[in-house]
């Protein structure tokens, strides 16, 4: 019989005289956790000792073992699985590698998880090895491995696991564009998501295997393609688009789970601050009757296990040897705060967007913004450590790259140059533009009255009908600082790139000493 979605009734266990062999799973689920093994403030970003003290702060390694205890507890019949992106983010990564992403895995006890894009930043190699140090199969179904070495024979496209005497099938997926967004390497080919899982669910059935799950590091959107142009998938565990999916909040993008025909889509946002928690039941043939659940969240509600706090203290104790690190060297301050940078160009603002310009101009990257906001203070002449980059940038925010039409670029710029009086951080900074603004014009009036894009030929005007690939921080391409128009799923964006501040320190390094300068980009009339 074909996999369906049973009746409404049966949806909410209203079906008379359930049959006995209905089996019924519990799927605690995690996606782009991205280091983030201390807790986190409400801003995503690194909470206080203080203030996570005084309740304020969300997620932790050690909150999440609680909850997951706490949850298996409720259910006699669970798994847990990751969406990928366990890597990068934070200095635990930058130091540690993967390392202690499977120190905490196995510590929770996590039974599968697919490759993030991110497991490949620093290559096959670093994937491979914290593949060696896990408990659980790591998967990735869309990928020829077969001539990279360091995972042929080794990284599954699926597994098989068993669970309260079911065999329960589990499919991996990652980006498809992985080898635009992290560093797989030259040995490693990425197709189609739903060629790639509708092969595997073949092979899977198969076998006798009726209760498939993916873990797709693939994006809401794409996991509803999949989800409509598959059959035989009855749960996709989601991740790389960050989304928080919630029959409660008023942030959700959408219910959770999400029905797509038969499949139920969950996603439970990012960085720990959520523990996914579905509850699935199948009848004897695969099907599913019944999926219901939300995202718990990791607040102060929730208890730090006391073993798993003091080793994540233990880990962190490296970590300052990091922030004292000289990464390079200025020639100059470079001038970085709130009343230079909020009102016109900085030293500092040149420094960051010609930082996250030139680590994606590769990818056909034309234009930097970068709202003043995010600068947080300036950086004395002379040595340059590790620790003075974080406090400059300490958002922990991502690049993000998208594309838009030129109208959109000078939209841009009249939001970034509306509130200069009241020395608002929405003021940008920018590389591979100039434009001109007047402060006698009403905010939002016309304020902006040239814009000019770098090309091969020198700075011309800047085309409104055209489209341009432009760089920002993740907090702005998602409305921060009223840039409302870089928003939406229209952009072709990826708002999940390397830290700004690694960014921004590599480049540094890149150039030291480092001349800071300002050069007319952003001109008053």
């Amino acid at each position: 019989m074909p996999k369906r979605l049973l009746t409404c009734a049966a949806m909410l266990g209203l079906t008379a005289g359930a049959a006995a062999a209905d089996y019924s799973l519990t799927i605690l689920h995690t996606n782009d956790f991205h280091s983030r093994f201390e807790p986190i403030s409400k801003y995503d970003s690194t909470c206080s000792a203080e203030d996570n003290a005084e309740g304020k702060c969300f997620g932790g390694s050690a909150r999440l073992v609680t909850a997951i205890a706490d949850a298996r507890a409720r259910s006699d019949n669970s798994i847990l699985v990751d969406g990928g992106d366990q890597f990068q983010g934070t200095l635990y990564y930058t130091y540690y590698k993967g390392k202690v992403a499977a120190e905490m895995m196995n510590r929770m006890g996590y039974d599968a998880m697919t490759v993030g894009n991110h497991e490949f930043d620093d290559g096959p190699e670093v994937l491979r090895g914290f593949m060696d140090s896990v408990d659980f199969p790591v998967l990735m179904s869309n990928a020829d491995v077969s001539r990279e070495e360091l995972l042929a024979g080794r990284l599954a496209k699926s597994t098989v696991i068993e669970r309260g005497g079911e065999k329960l099938g589990l499919i991996g997926l990652t980006p498809e564009d992985t080898v635009d967004l992290a560093s797989p390497g030259p040995n490693i080919t990425f197709s189609d998501p739903v060629a790639a899982v509708q092969g595997e669910v073949d092979r899977l059935t198969g076998m006798g295997v009726n209760k498939i799950i993916v873990l797709s590091h693939s994006g809401y959107h794409v996991d509803q393609r999949i989800a409509a142009e598959t059959t035989g998938v009855d749960v996709i565990v989601g991740g790389h688009s960050n989304t928080l999916l919630s029959n409660v909040s008023d942030r959700a993008a959408g219910p959770y789970p999400t029905m797509v025909g038969a499949t139920a889509i969950v996603q439970a946002y990012a960085y720990g601050k959520f523990l996914g928690e579905l509850n699935v039941t199948f009848d004897d043939a695969g099907n599913v009757v019944q999926a219901v659940g939300e995202p718990l969240i990791m607040d102060a509600t929730v208890a730090q296990d006391d073993a798993t706090a003091a080793r994540i203290a233990e880990l962190a104790q490296p970590l300052d040897e990091i922030r004292n690190s000289v990464i390079a060297s200025a020639a100059s301050p470079i001038e970085g705060g709130r009343d230079i940078c909020r009102v016109q160009e900085c030293a500092m603002g040149n420094l960051v967007a010609e930082a996250m310009l030139d680590r994606v101009a590769d990818q056909g990257v034309q234009i930097a913004i970068a709202n003043s906001g995010g600068l947080r203070a300036s950086i004395d002449s002379g040595e340059v450590t590790m620790g003075e980059v974080l406090t400059v940038l300490p958002f922990q925010n991502t690049l993000s790259t998208f594309t838009i039409s030129g109208q959109g670029v000078i939209d841009a710029l009249e939001n970034g140059v509306s509130q200069v009086e009241e020395v608002q951080g929405r003021f940008p900074q920018v590389a591979g533009l100039k434009f001109v603004w007047d402060p006698s014009v009403a905010p939002n009036e016309g304020r902006i009255i040239e814009v000019l894009v770098a090309t091969d030929d020198g700075f011309a005007p800047i085309d409104p009908s055209a489209s341009y690939t432009v760089v920002t921080n993740d907090f702005v391409r998602n409305g921060g600082d009223g840039y409302k128009m870089f928003t939406g799923n229209d952009k072709n964006a990826y708002d999940y790139g390397p830290d700004l501040a690694d960014v921004t320190a590599e480049y540094l390094a890149a150039n030291m000493p480092y001349q800071p300068f300002t050069d007319g980009r952003i001109v008053r009339k």
